[in-house]
Order: C-alpha cells, then structure tokens, then sequence
C-alpha cells in the first residue's frame, strides 16, 4: 500500500479563497495554510472545497484564481463549498485573442517509439484489422466476422494485434449530407485511413442514407493507397446484394483470411516521438483531477510538443468556461475565433435541445468535489500543458498541425474519444478521479488516477497514480512518468484496458441532430 497524502489542503493560487482536501478531513481538525489557519467545522472528503475565510451570499469563490461561481448562501471559514451552496451564476469572461502566446519550449531531441511506418507517412502504435460496418443493420454481420478471428485464429500472424468490428447504432435516418451524415463518414473514413490500422473492409445493408458509394468518394476511400490491400477500391460488401447475413459473413470472412498476411508483413521500426498523436481525456474527475492528473498530463503534453508532436484537447462542453485561458495562448487571432465560435455553437446546440452547459459535471463528479462546469473546465483544460494552441478542428477532422491542437467533441468520453481516433491519435492518456475504465481500439489507452485511495483499489485497471503528487511527488515528476508510459505503450507495451481487451464497445460515432 502506498502513503497518501503528506498535506491536509492545497491552495491552488494565491487569490483563491477555497482550497481543495487532500485528503478526509474531520469537523474540529485545525488546518495551516502558510501563515493562515482555520478549523474545519464539518466533515470534508478528499477533493471537496474549504473555505479559507468566510464568504457572503452572492460573492465570488475563486479556484484556479478564476471565479468558478457564486456562493447562494453565507460559509464561514472552514465550511464545505459545494453544490448546497455554490451555483454558477453569471458574470462576464474577458477574452482576449493571441496576446499570450508562450515560447516554444526547448526541443526534446532525440526520443523515438518502436512502431509501424506506413506507405502513406504515417506512424502507426497497432496493427489491426478492421471490419468496419457502414450502419447499425450490418453491425452483427461485422461483429461475427471479427468473432472468428480469435487469438487462436490468429496465432500464426504475430504482427497483428486483432480483427475488430467498428460498429455502431447509426448510418441511417439521417438527412443526406447533413452534418450526423457529415461526421459519420469523417469517423469512418478516419478509421479506414488509421495509421494503426493495417487493412479494413466495409460491410452495409444496401439501402441505408450513409451509402457505403458516397462514403467511399466523400473520404477518399476509392484509391486505398496506404494500407496494406492497394487494390483500386478497398472490399466493400452489401448484404442485399450479397444475398443476406450468412453469405455476407461467409465472404467477409473469406476476405478478411486473405487480408492477415498482408497486414502481417509490417514490422515495427524505430520512429520519432514526433510522430505521436495524442489523444487527452478526463472521465469520473473529481476534485483533485485538475490538481494532479490532469496538471500531471499537461506536462506530459508539452513534452509532446517539445519532442515535435501533437497533443489534442477535446471535450467543448468541458472547455466552456475556461476558454477564454486558451484564447489568450492561440497562435493567431483567427485560431482563437475558432475556437469561440464553437463555443457558441455549443451554446446554442445546448439550448436548442433545453439543456444547459452547467448540468455537465455528472452525479459521479459532484461526488468527488466538482461543483460547477466552470471548475470542471479549469481542471480539464489542464491537459492541454502551457504551449501555444496552433489549431481547432471539428469533430473527427483530420488533424495535421504539430503542437497543442483543440479538436471539438461533447464531453462523453467514447464519442470524444473517437472522434480524436478518427482524427489520428495513436495513443491516448485518460484521467480519472472516480475510475473510469476505458479503452478504444485501435488506439492504446494509458489510465491515470487522479488520487492514491481510488488507484489502490482499482489498480487492475489504472496505470499510473497521479495522487502520488498529493503525497511528495511533484507534478513534473508525474508527467515524465506519464511521458515515458506514453513512448513505452507506443512500443507495444499494453496498458490495463488492453490486457483486460476492453476497447470494441467504445467505438461511439457523435450522433447530433433529429434521427429521422
């Protein structure tokens, strides 16, 4: 069993007039802050908000040293600050656009990951078959396909890490063209051109809006080259055409044993940790996500950058609120703008639909300390490091650009996730303060918990403690850790979620707008 927290609070900036517990406090426990003590006057669990002082009905608390709201009803010092007395409120975000852009940081020369180079340039972390279902009503055919290439299917192609049904309940009752349609063909096309994915086949219905033809020339898929099958066109199976699900699979099957020797020729070879695209997301935060795990894997994120990769920010939802942070850091103004008119897509996508972007923190994250989707937001955005944001994307693009890079996606986390695999990324970080577990093929995903107590119960499924930095450790410490992990699962070393085989079921495309 490791120690757990060494302090009893930390106090994130000197402005903040809350601190966060590092650890169960008890009602009477007094508490030094430098030169400034108070006693806690009711129970406080590890992650939850202390008043440092007392604060009025209708002041601001600060955390982070932003406002994350406004207390409803007067604390006193040493009270529990929390969804009984904190709202959000309102109040005015000054935004500025590129005025705050940081050096770039000293190169990181030098660092390379054993992977798969593919045809067209890119690097891949995993080699996987794909069997890729173009709508729901093909989903069982592909799910029995890849069925019948198990580990024992499989033993005499070592350089391939599986066959996987990328299925998922839509590709159809959609307007064509319209942006669901837009989105579902960017999620696919993105995993057929998937630097971790070796070969692929499609499998429809035959009459679905998502036509298996349109997906083709939309995304480019005519001309396959840069997968292993350069064939004209990749293998593309109707069940209609094909006469239904048994000659369907039969066929794909057949297809798919003539697949696996080509995709098992590739060999890994040493690559430039600037090849690395990293996926970032945090899933069950708690109180202390913002203070350790995800500050941990915001260095580890510059490290990325200043090897010469790309890290992604994903999670608009959980933006909101501290975008105006980014703004100041983007490398132009119109990279900025990108970024806020996303924001008010948001707000009127939410609006559109009666929801509101503060009922975004779960029953699971007010549990562990979160009050309002500001403080989520704070601690969220803490993943993307201190470089300069170079780029925003929509959901599932294509991303491009080297550096600290915002891809749009809702905040829960198997659609995010997958809208930045499509994207590119070939590892993944997700945080974790309640313990999410999580994987997404093809992309490896590295677990960190955000607190000791909940990594030593759950440490079947994280990969590195975080909290350590709770008890001694320092965030850098932390985030070199993570960076080494990241070069070391790039390699082929398999976190928890890939050795428990977790990661089919999270292939979630983002469905927006009516199903018709």
């Amino acid at each position: 069993m490791s120690s757990y927290a060494i302090t009893d609070v930390v106090q994130l900036h000197p402005q903040d007039n809350v601190c966060v517990a590092a650890r169960n406090l008890q009602a009477g426990e007094v508490i030094q802050i430098d030169d400034h003590s108070f006693t806690v006057n009711e129970e406080v669990r590890l992650g939850h908000k202390i008043a440092l002082a007392g604060i009025g009905c209708g002041e601001p608390v600060r955390k982070y040293g932003q406002i994350i709201g406004f207390m409803t009803q007067k604390v006193d010092s040493g009270g529990h600050v929390h969804s009984h007395n904190l709202g959000l409120g309102e109040f005015q975000t000054e935004y500025a656009s590129a005025t705050e852009i940081p050096p770039a940081p000293e190169p990181l020369t030098g660092r390379t990951f054993e992977g798969y180079r593919r045809s067209d340039g890119k690097s891949g972390t995993r080699n996987y078959l794909a069997v890729i279902s173009t709508v729901n009503c093909s989903a069982s055919v592909s799910k029995y396909v890849a069925e019948r290439f198990g580990s024992a299917a499989l033993a005499e192609f070592p350089n391939v890490d599986g066959v996987v049904a990328f299925k998922h309940n839509t590709g159809c009752g959609m307007q064509f063209g319209g942006l669901n349609h837009q989105y579902l063909n960017r999620v696919m096309g993105g995993i057929a051109r998937h630097p971790n994915i070796g070969a692929y086949l499609l499998i429809g219905l035959g009459c679905e809006q998502g036509a298996m033809g349109y997906l083709m020339e939309d995304q480019g898929l005519i001309q396959i080259e840069g997968t292993v099958a350069s064939a004209e066109r990749p293998p593309v199976f109707s069940m209609q055409d094909m006469g239904g699900t048994v000659r369907t699979a039969e066929a794909a099957i057949e297809k798919v044993a003539e697949l696996l020797p080509y995709a098992n020729d590739t060999q890994r070879e040493s690559i430039p940790a600037s090849e690395i695209i990293l996926a970032t997301e945090c899933g069950g935060s708690d109180g202390n996500s913002g203070i350790t795990a995800n500050a941990a894997l915001g260095c580890a994120s510059d490290m990325i950058v200043a090897s010469g990769g790309t890290t992604i920010l994903a999670e608009t939802s959980e933006i909101y609120g501290a975008e105006h942070l980014l703004t100041r850091r983007a490398r132009t103004p119109e990279v900025a703008e990108k970024l806020l008119e996303r924001i008010d897509w948001w707000k009127w996508y939410a609006k559109t639909f009666g929801a509101e972007l503060d009922n975004n923190p779960s029953v699971g994250n007010k549990e562990g300390g979160l009050t309002t989707i500001a403080e989520k937001s704070l601690g969220a955005v803490a993943k993307a490091g201190s470089t300069a944001l170079e780029e925003v994307y929509h959901y599932a693009e294509p991303v491009s650009s080297k550096g600290f890079v915002v891809m749009d996606t809702p905040g829960f986390d198997p659609p995010s996730v997958t809208g930045m695999v499509a994207g590119g990324a070939n590892v993944c970080v997700f945080t974790t303060g309640r313990g999410s577990c999580f994987g997404c093929k093809p992309t490896p995903s590295i677990k960190v918990a955000s607190n000791s107590p909940m990594f030593e119960r759950m440490r079947d499924d994280m990969d590195i403690d975080a909290g350590t930095v709770l008890s001694g450790r320092t965030v850098e410490q932390v985030g070199a850790e993570i960076y080494e992990k990241i070069l070391a699962v790039a390699s082929g070393e398999q976190p928890k979620s890939e050795q428990h085989g977790i990661g089919d079921e999270e292939f979630v495309p983002w469905v927006v707008g009516p199903v018709l």
